[in-house]
């Protein structure tokens, strides 16, 4: 197989790590990165430290794991991965997730899997985050591929069967597993769908049928759920501005401003719960059906799975009573954890600064952010 296609979209090899290394090192964005996620230690240190890293994997125990707990210490309430849907721990599998922040999703979860004795995981990552050249060295080495947004209809057939061709690639010779969202960007009122889009592509690689394509691939659905949204308020400010403002777009600063929040910003608790491969179903579908048809089952496959493993919180209970103007799930919190839930709302509500603003409307597309995984949850039960 000719694997040089790849060489602009996939993650560097280990021996092409010395010269990024360098260029990384004598780059003063980097550096400068580096000294902010990492105070107290002199560059030199760091360079030191970089430099003797052998593999990709070496880079993520050496930095990335540390840097990522640590973040975890700070700013959630504890963070948790339930695997036992897939026991076979030296398998590949394509997880896809709902998708709640930019960064934390895939880096979460690899070191969730490092800490069971699984590798990391292969990250779709797409270059619109990829502002600075030096952010697009360091996701390659960190073991992403590239994603190419902007793009012609013809550009973006070519582009996305070879990123089908890479995955299918990645998971059959690499024996390594790969992130992806179940759709492009995030949901922003936390109602999980995922593209068939992103099924059209995955089956564009492979061999055989697009059943055959599909199972070569080992999709296993996973549920990702943050207690809290730090970047809720920003999401629900895009949602009034939308409604406003013909043709608004979000900016690079705004995408800066939603990754550095979501860093950043409390989660509460994180649990990551892995549901079963769906090949078992896969293998048992009516492959006659019309191509459209095959895929809106198998999204809405992959939405159950995803829905009914969510972690519920007393906020998505709340939320929901909330909205409904009922007392339906009062059984699931305390009047204490109302009271801290709706002070927390108000706060939130409090950061968005915009002309004209619509607190009605921002309050109600808030508590349906909460809301949502508690409704689609009870739907996939």
């Amino acid at each position: 197989m000719n694997t040089t296609e790849f060489d602009e979209i996939r993650p560097y090899h280990d021996e092409e790590l010395p010269r990024i290394f360098e260029e990384l090192i004598a780059d003063p964005a980097f550096q400068k990165a580096a000294c902010t996620v990492i105070p107290n230690v002199p560059f030199e240190i760091l360079a030191q430290k970089i430099r003797a890293c052998k593999t990709k994997l070496d880079f993520q125990k050496t930095f990335c794991y540390d840097i990522l707990w640590k973040l975890s210490e700070r700013h959630t309430n504890g963070l948790t991965l339930d695997h036992t849907a897939l026991p076979d721990k030296k398998k590949a599998y394509v997880y896809i997730t709902n998708h709640r922040d930019i960064i934390l999703d895939s880096g979460f979860l690899s070191i969730l899997l490092v800490d069971q004795g699984m590798d990391t995981v292969e990250i779709a990552i797409g270059d619109n985050l990829l502002i600075y050249p030096w952010i697009k060295k360091f996701v390659r080495v960190n073991k992403s591929f590239i994603v190419q947004r902007a793009l012609t209809m013809r550009q973006m057939l070519e582009s996305s069967a070879r990123m089908s061709r890479y995955i299918h690639y990645t998971i059959l010779e690499k024996n390594q597993s790969v992130w992806i969202a179940q759709r492009e960007g995030r949901a922003k009122d936390s109602n999980d769908r995922t593209q068939d889009s992103v099924l059209k592509m995955l089956a564009m690689g492979g061999e055989g049928d697009l059943i055959d394509r599909l199972m070569e691939i080992n999709i296993a659905p996973m549920a990702i759920s943050y207690e809290y949204d730090p970047c809720d308020f920003l999401k629900a400010q895009e949602f009034q501005l939308k409604r406003d403002i013909e043709g608004y777009k979000k900016t690079t600063q705004d995408d800066l401003r939603n990754m550095e929040t979501g860093l950043f910003g409390y989660k509460g608790k994180v649990h990551f719960q892995a549901a079963p491969c769906i090949n078992d179903v896969l293998e048992k579908m009516d492959r006659s059906l019309p191509k459209t048809e095959l895929f809106a089952h198998i999204s809405s496959l992959i939405d159950r799975r995803i829905h009914a493993s969510y972690r519920l919180y007393p906020g998505n209970y709340i939320a929901h009573d909330l909205r409904t103007g009922t007392d339906e799930f009062t059984g699931y919190y305390t009047p204490e954890e109302k009271a801290h839930f709706e002070n927390y709302i108000e706060q939130q509500l409090g950061k968005i600064d915009i002309p004209n603003k619509d607190i009605p409307f921002l309050r109600e597309k808030m508590l349906l952010m909460y809301a949502n995984p508690l409704t689609n949850y009870l739907a996939a039960k």
